[in-house]
């Protein structure tokens, strides 16, 4: 089965841009100069450049063009010990800032209250938080903290991220046991991150324990692959 003509348009200016002959914010090619250039129909190449634009390669602006979308990904260190968030991203350069999407007290879901040992039904403080790094949305973090802690410290986590929060008031964590899997943009996410519904997520799922090995939250970093990221250095040894 061959591969229709709009697709090959998209993947070859995707690998442009990818390659670094087309930068961000230059001008893309026009329909009309897409039409003539590969010998398609209007239709083909208004598909080709929706293509690019539904991967958030590339933005259209009425009466403008299609231009390439700005990117700068920044990258989280997995540390040990770790470093909070706010700090990483400021040691790069990278302004941080956050929107509050949730903050509330619920039923903690089942799955949850497994996984941190607490009974069903037990109330927990759901936060979600829009990520932004130099403007741009990256990731969308949901936790749910215990409800004791969540209380105590309800007015500074509507400001503040949780972490630097807990340690400011003299709850030092001991350990994060986390991992980093895939999902799909559901509608939510998809309008936070400004991705195509379905569109493939990086997830950072965590448990953080306190100093006498309690679980104080349950929480999951979704994040957008091309703009957010983690790194890690470990050492082996010998």
């Amino acid at each position: 089965m061959s591969t229709p003509l709009h697709i090959t348009i998209s993947e070859k200016l995707r690998h442009q841009i990818a390659v670094g002959e087309y930068q961000s914010g230059d001008r893309l090619p026009s329909e009309h100069q897409l039409m003539e250039t590969f010998g398609v129909s209007r239709i083909t190449a208004r598909q080709a450049v929706a293509n690019l634009v539904s991967q958030g390669l590339a933005i259209a602006y009425r009466g403008k063009g299609v231009f390439v979308t700005p990117q700068k990904k920044v990258t989280y260190s997995l540390t040990s010990p770790l470093v909070f968030l706010e700090e990483d991203m400021t040691r790069q350069g990278v302004a941080f800032s956050f929107e509050n999407l949730a903050f509330e007290v619920i039923v903690a879901p089942a799955n949850v209250a497994v996984e941190m040992g607490i009974p069903q039904q037990s109330e927990v403080y759901l936060q979600k938080k829009l990520l932004r790094m130099d403007g741009a949305a990256g990731a969308v973090d949901i936790s749910y903290l215990i409800a004791e802690l969540g209380q105590r410290f309800a007015p500074q986590l509507k400001f503040q991220m949780t972490f630097p929060t807990l340690a400011q008031n003299g709850i030092f964590l001991d350990r994060l046991d986390a991992t980093i899997e895939c999902t799909h943009a559901d509608y939510d996410l998809s309008t936070y991150l400004e991705v195509p519904l379905g569109h493939a997520l990086m997830v950072y799922r965590y448990i953080a324990y306190s100093r006498d090995q309690q679980p104080v939250m349950h929480g999951a970093t979704i994040s957008r692959a091309d703009r957010f990221g983690y790194s890690l250095s470990t050492q082996i040894g010998g």
